[in-house]
């Protein structure tokens, strides 16, 4: 069993990554075949169920880009089911200090090493028992992601950083930003502030920086400073603007969307 995401971010390999909120199957295959490093299933805040994240990463199989998958809260059970439909690699969201950190790589292991509760012979992960020794791999296999998106798990990186099993860490702006008092305004001089140390911290452990982040000169200067997988865009966001701007070239109306220019997306 090998996990390419997991390995690449080890050998220190800048990975790009796309955001999918749109809950298809059809939609996720499309964009797999589009050249992303990888591709991130939203489960918090995307209206996705175990079936329709199942459904997309069957899409993305065939493709070089890897499946991330974001669950909707550092759930143990929620992250058993979704290890079981074949996620590897877990962002997961709001990881507020060390032990949250623990819970969420316990979580992917199992045991004696973790609390994953064993169900193989119906998982899609092992190929319902046809992989040999899938028990005995599955750990090593697992790719752990925690973000970090307060005031208090800023605080509390130091600690979250020597959490043994945690591969990396992902800075959240858009939550960071309203949590410090800007919402909305990721761009604001302190929030990247505190950004850039955070990415100097996690580079500094050992672990792998990641972040979202659709305005292209900060993106590039994220990946400059050193951060390893970068999401660059929001397939809604693609859509929706795409689509406007198509209408606005043959329709006299004023533009509907909000300007956004600042947002992470």
């Amino acid at each position: 069993m090998q996990n390419a995401f997991k390995a690449a971010l080890k050998a220190g390999r800048p990975q790009i990554g796309l955001w999918l909120g749109l809950t298809s199957s059809y939609s996720a295959e499309l964009l797999a075949g589009a050249g992303f490093d990888w591709l991130l299933i939203d489960g918090e805040h995307a209206p996705n169920s175990v079936q329709t994240v199942l459904t997309q990463l069957q899409a993305i199989a065939p493709y070089p880009s890897q499946p991330v998958v974001r669950p909707s809260w550092n759930d143990p059970v929620q992250i058993k089911q979704l290890l079981d439909v074949g996620a590897q690699t877990l962002l997961v969201p709001m990881v507020q200090n060390a032990d949250e950190a623990r819970l969420a790589v316990r979580s992917t292991r199992y045991p004696p090493a973790g609390i994953r509760g064993v169900g193989s012979a119906l998982a899609r992960a092992s190929r319902w028992n046809r992989i040999p020794d899938y028990l005995q791999q599955a750990n090593d296999a697992m790719c752990v992601l925690v973000q970090i998106e307060t005031r208090e798990a800023l605080k509390n990186l130091p600690q979250i950083l020597d959490v043994e099993g945690v591969d990396g860490v992902f800075i959240g702006p858009a939550d960071l930003s309203a949590d410090m008092g800007f919402a909305g305004n990721p761009q604001h001089p302190e929030i990247q502030a505190a950004i850039e140390q955070a990415i100097a911290q996690i580079l500094s452990a050992g672990k792998a920086p990641g972040i979202l982040m659709a305005n292209e000169p900060l993106a590039k200067r994220y990946l400059e400073l050193g951060a390893l997988f970068v999401a660059v865009g929001v397939d809604t966001t693609l859509l929706a603007r795409g689509a406007e701007a198509l209408a606005a070239r043959f329709i006299e109306k004023p533009v509907t969307s909000v300007n956004n220019n600042k947002s992470v997306y």
